[in-house]
């Protein structure tokens, strides 16, 4: 599960990344348990937005599942593709499966507005806009006079 939260610099990205992957995946930060390629994700943030974008070619709009709920965004997709040729009588000359499937989760912070969670798919890349909730400034002390 991937947070959006700053990473802690004070130590280097290997006990960062040592210490929250899979213990049988430490050396390949790409591949899940069972083989499946994980897609990359970039996270980017400014006063307003939290902006996930997920490299995903080859897939459709429809291909993807987006779900939020207690804090966690989920985006995972499966496609099916069967492939074959015929000769001539209708056997089998090659047929080939294709199946792929990938679920990333992001632990997203108490400050969106779960309600303004936005996505859209264009060239390959699966854009997630998270809105921000506005945040009030901080009053400093007053003194009231009395009258």
């Amino acid at each position: 599960m991937s947070e959006l939260v700053k990473k802690n610099t004070l130590f280097p990205a290997f006990f960062d990344d040592f210490f929250t992957k899979d213990f049988i995946n430490w050396n390949d930060k790409n591949f899940t348990k069972f083989g499946s390629t994980l897609p990359s994700a970039n996270i980017k943030e400014d006063d307003k937005t939290y902006m996930i974008q997920i490299a995903v070619p080859g897939l459709r709009k429809e291909d993807f599942e987006i779900e939020y709920k207690n804090g966690i965004l989920s985006v995972s997709s499966e496609k099916k593709v069967e492939k074959e040729d015929k000769d001539k009588e209708g056997n089998y000359i090659r047929k080939e499966f294709t199946y792929s499937t990938f679920q990333r989760t992001f632990s997203l912070p108490e400050d969106i507005m779960e309600d303004k969670i936005e996505a859209n798919y264009k060239e390959g890349i699966l854009t997630v806009n998270i809105n921000k909730k506005e945040v009030k400034p901080v009053i400093a002390k007053k003194t009231i006079m009395v009258k």
